[in-house]
């Protein structure tokens, strides 16, 4: 397994973290701060080992990555990245077709922790991203997704080509974002799938494309040429979504 150290700042974030089983080495807290959110973190630090400090807004300033601490932050142990197996495990235990998200490249914090929070609520039951030239999981990760990277794993690979085609041998397709590509609506998404988003400003990179059984593209109606990458991953998620649900295109 591979582990990543991280911090967790925003009461949200510092709670959902705790309600998960996380573990917290450490708790700082504004001092002085005693409002019904931080008591019910409170709680929950002392339920176990967490060592709790009370401590000065300017430390805290200091100690932020975020910027929006709100009076918390904790230091946890480490975050766990899951195996693609793992993964695909998640799914066959749930009697479900596996639902993956493939990052190419993503490298925005923002965008990364936007698109595990909606990957979480579509029901995904992962996110596969790539080890060189994209984010991994940081506190303005962690902090983004308001909880989501408690409960959605993220496996890191080292070739995303070599992965998909891994995955390809055990039954899963792969549909991709791209503005030249068949319109959403028409592409059967109910089955075993993965989606691809790529890169921010580049989208996804030409050898992942042609990894893809099927490039998507989204409807445009307005002046600009393209969506932000986590809001992308998001309408093309619940378009998948609403077919799984609905038994089709």
């Amino acid at each position: 397994m591979r582990y990543e150290e991280y911090t967790i700042e925003g009461r949200n974030a510092v709670l959902e973290a705790f309600r998960a089983g996380k573990t917290i080495d450490k708790l700082y807290v504004l001092k002085g701060c005693t409002d019904g959110p931080i008591q019910s973190i409170l709680r929950e630090a002392k339920k176990g080992d967490t060592l709790i400090r009370f401590t000065e807004k300017e430390r805290l300033d200091q100690m932020s990555q975020t910027g929006h601490h709100q009076g918390v932050i904790a230091q946890a142990a480490a975050y766990e990245y899951a195996e693609v197996d793992d993964i695909l495990a998640a799914a066959q235990s749930k009697g479900e077709k596996p639902f993956l998200i493939l990052l190419d490249g993503i490298e925005d914090p923002h965008n990364l922790g936007a698109i595990l929070r909606t990957a979480n609520q579509a029901g995904a039951h992962g996110i596969i991203i790539p080890k060189q030239r994209a984010v991994g999981l940081t506190a303005v990760v962690a902090k983004t997704s308001a909880g989501a990277i408690n409960y959605t794993p993220v496996a890191k690979v080292t070739n995303l080509v070599r992965t998909m085609e891994d995955l390809k041998k055990k039954g899963i397709w792969f549909v991709c974002a791209d503005m030249d590509g068949e319109p959403m609506y028409r592409i059967d998404m109910t089955g075993a799938i993965g989606i691809v988003i790529g890169n921010e400003g580049s989208g996804v990179g030409r050898l992942v494309k042609e990894s893809c059984d099927l490039v998507a593209s989204i409807p445009m109606r307005g002046n600009v040429d393209s969506l932000n990458a986590s809001v992308a991953a998001g309408v093309l998620m619940y378009e998948a979504v609403r077919q799984r649900i609905g038994g089709g295109k």
